[in-house]
């Protein structure tokens, strides 16, 4: 029993992605890339499999997370901090969110700096992503919405290769 194990999970190992790609071999999706969580809580893995053990769980709808790797129905995602593990793909949303950096962040009207301010977010807000152009990102949470810059947000592309 514990060598049928150990040579399962060895052969689990060889045929995960192996440093950075360009697509997913699963999706054919972008490598890394930007999803949310679907589900109100998520059991976050060990490996890609039930077999593995449950290390934690994400509990915010709507988080988002970077994927890295796919291996069949399980993506290796990471959080905001770096932490992550294998998520089973129907957990999942391909509907990108951000979460708001630093403690408070004013939401403009326009992109520019010296637009009117439409709302203020707090600090670990998980906003909707509506779209990004020129460093500016548009945002929107309980319905309120601005641009805010990129860099005041994680799950943004500028993200991707951090």
């Amino acid at each position: 029993m514990r060598l049928t194990r150990r040579l399962f999970m060895l052969s689990t190992l060889a045929a995960l992605p192996v440093g950075a790609q360009d697509r997913g071999q699963v999706t054919g999706l972008p490598l890394p890339r930007f999803v949310s969580l679907k589900a109100g809580s998520a059991n976050v893995r060990r490996g890609p499999g039930l077999a593995h053990r449950i290390d934690w769980r994400f509990l915010h709808r709507g988080m988002p997370l970077r994927v890295v790797a796919e291996y069949e129905n399980w993506r290796q995602v990471r959080d905001h901090e770096g932490m992550g593990g294998w998520v089973h793909f129907a957990l999942l949303s391909g509907v990108r969110t951000v979460l708001v950096r630093g403690e408070t962040v004013e939401l403009k009207s326009d992109p520019a700096a010296d637009a009117p301010v439409a709302a203020i977010a707090q600090g670990g807000a998980i906003a909707r992503l509506d779209r990004c152009e020129a460093g500016w990102c548009r945002i929107e949470a309980s319905g309120h919405g601005g641009w805010v810059l990129d860099r005041a947000l994680w799950g943004t592309d500028s993200d991707l290769g951090a």
